[in-house]
């Protein structure tokens, strides 16, 4: 394979679109999570020019930035999200952090990596929803499995699943996920069968993956939800171990913006 222009920067336009050079290690580098093989795309490009290589890197780093987006939009449907919310704009003033634990680490994600749950906790209305859905369209933008539901939902689909005999199914696919969003924990009553199956989950979850609580109530009414005082408690052992609370305190913004004043 040969070249004329290899003492260029770039070769000469082709098709009105310039192609940069590059080298073997970079092209290697970059097919490295696309279905090729290695041996043979090695030997091939041992003998090509900066140019050629150039013109290889390009289309790998294409690729490569394809799968990426691809990917990203694939978590973003199968996360099942009610409502596009993200993160700028946010209205910050009704959350309250810990102490040794702010809006930067939030931010940042690392939670998730290190398999930490999140209680969001306070008045209605005051953003727990909105911020817990802006987490997890960041996460599926960082290529973050991520899986969304209310309580009520999620014992539902688990209820179903066990009736159709396929539970074991269904929590492998919800195991797949590295973060749970559990929305609205308390807003309805939940019999003791569905109880235990939320507690399958969050037990099954424990040091393995994050799980994003929201929820309108304090730990000690917790037992009221799961209608049993000592699987309430085995629950909030497992949060509070890995976990951290965000309170939220205000006045509702449906309220503050409604049309019925």
């Amino acid at each position: 394979m040969t070249d004329t222009t290899t003492q260029e920067s770039t070769s000469r336009p082709r098709g009105g679109r310039t192609v940069s050079k590059s080298t073997i290690e970079e092209v290697m580098e970059l097919s490295r999570n696309l279905p090729l093989t290695r041996n043979v795309l090695k030997a091939t490009v041992q003998d090509a020019t900066p140019g050629q290589l150039g013109l290889l890197a390009d289309l790998f780093r294409a690729e490569n930035l394809s799968r990426e987006q691809s990917k990203r939009l694939r978590l973003l449907k199968q996360a099942n999200f009610p409502q596009a919310k993200e993160l700028d704009g946010y209205d910050w003033s009704t959350t309250g952090f810990p102490d040794d634990w702010g809006r930067g680490n939030l931010l940042t994600l690392d939670f998730i990596e290190h398999a930490q749950d999140l209680v969001l906790y306070g008045d209605v209305g005051c953003g727990k929803t909105h911020l817990a859905i802006a987490l997890g369209r960041q996460a599926c933008r960082n290529n973050i499995p991520t899986m969304f539901s209310t309580a009520a939902a999620l014992i539902m689909t688990l209820r179903k699943a066990k009736q159709d005999n396929r539970l074991d199914r269904e929590l492998d696919r919800i195991g797949k996920n590295r973060l749970l969003i559990i929305d609205e924990l308390g807003y309805l009553p939940i019999d003791i069968d569905g109880a235990r199956l939320l507690f399958q989950i969050i037990a099954d979850s424990y040091e393995r993956r994050s799980i994003v609580f929201t929820s309108n109530l304090e730990f000690s009414r917790w037992g009221d939800v799961f209608g049993d005082g000592d699987m309430a408690a085995a629950v909030i052992d497992r949060i509070v171990h890995h976990g951290r609370i965000i309170r939220f305190h205000g006045e509702s913004y449906r309220s503050t913006h409604s049309l019925m004043k």
